[in-house]
């Protein structure tokens, strides 16, 4: 088997990732504070996250937001026997939390890297995820093989923080094409045309994206509403990206108000998906009858 690494955090993009190491020869030490049921076959199961500093010098990070990549850093600094020497980070958490993350473990010499990663349940599981790495060259060229087996690497810039700006701007992006389409393709149905012809037409016209080219041809036609991404992380995003915006100062008119949308439809639909927002744009934004 080759290197060991350490993998905290399984969810439904983590397990993917992992399992493509695990594929590549890596021996996996798992840790997961939810369930470690989705770890790649022959993992070795960690029982704290300070287990998994003390077997690996490498450990990657897939966690749900800030905080707990926060106190994830925390806990494997303060690790008794600490093997770990470098942290790679893959979770969407915003510029601060990716900063105070590298200021705890800068100060027990342990290397961050912020390396948040784009392209969803489905890149995770065919190894095409954009993996974004915020670090010095030095540190991006040592482990650009080892993100390889789940993607295409890309050196953002040279400090933490870097690649959560970029993440943040492209989910921004991507939640704002998604509601302005369906708001399109749903007016188009409206006069009779349909979705099909709609797509044909503008997939090879002005207004493609990404919620025309793949969501809404692979996943709302066929009412599968199945991208794997929930609205309330839609929203989380956009709001952590919109935070950041109005500290830069730049105009912040378009985020605030594909904000407000994604908001209005997590509460209104809680726990749906976000390919869900187009029926809910069809039907005027409404919540679901009940029963």
């Amino acid at each position: 088997m080759g290197e060991t690494i350490g993998w905290i955090g399984v969810g439904s993009i983590g397990h993917r990732m992992a399992k493509h190491l695990a594929k590549a020869g890596y021996s996996l030490v798992v840790a997961d504070a939810g369930s470690t049921a989705r770890a790649p076959e022959g993992s070795k199961i960690a029982k704290s996250n300070a287990e998994v500093a003390a077997s690996a010098e490498t450990i990657i990070l897939s966690l749900p937001d800030g905080k707990i990549s926060v106190l994830v850093a925390k806990e494997i600094a303060a690790a008794p026997n600490r093997k770990a020497k470098t942290v790679i980070d893959t979770s969407t958490i915003g510029i601060g939390a990716a900063e105070e993350a590298a200021a705890i473990l800068a100060a027990v010499g342990v290397t961050y890297i912020d390396a948040p990663v784009s392209g969803g349940i489905a890149g995770a599981d065919k190894a095409t995820l954009s993996v974004m790495l915020a670090c010095p060259e030095e540190h991006y060229e040592r482990f650009k093989p080892l993100m390889a087996h789940m993607g295409k690497p890309f050196h953002i810039g040279p400090r933490a923080g870097q690649g959560q700006a970029v993440k943040l701007l492209n989910n921004f992006l991507s939640a704002a094409a998604q509601s302005a389409s369906c708001e399109a393709i749903a007016f188009g149905v409206k006069q009779g045309i349909p979705m099909a012809k709609i797509l044909e037409v503008v997939n090879v016209s002005t207004g493609r994206n990404t919620a025309t080219d793949d969501k809404s041809p692979r996943r709302i036609i066929n009412e599968a509403y199945d991208a794997g991404f929930t609205a309330a992380l839609q929203a989380k995003d956009v709001s952590l990206y919109l935070e950041n915006a109005r500290k830069s100062g730049i105009s912040d008119e378009v985020a605030t108000a594909v904000l407000d949308v994604w908001k209005k439809f997590e509460k209104d639909w809680p726990g749906a998906d976000i390919t869900h927002m187009y029926p809910y744009t069809r039907d005027g934004r409404v919540p679901p009858k009940k029963g």
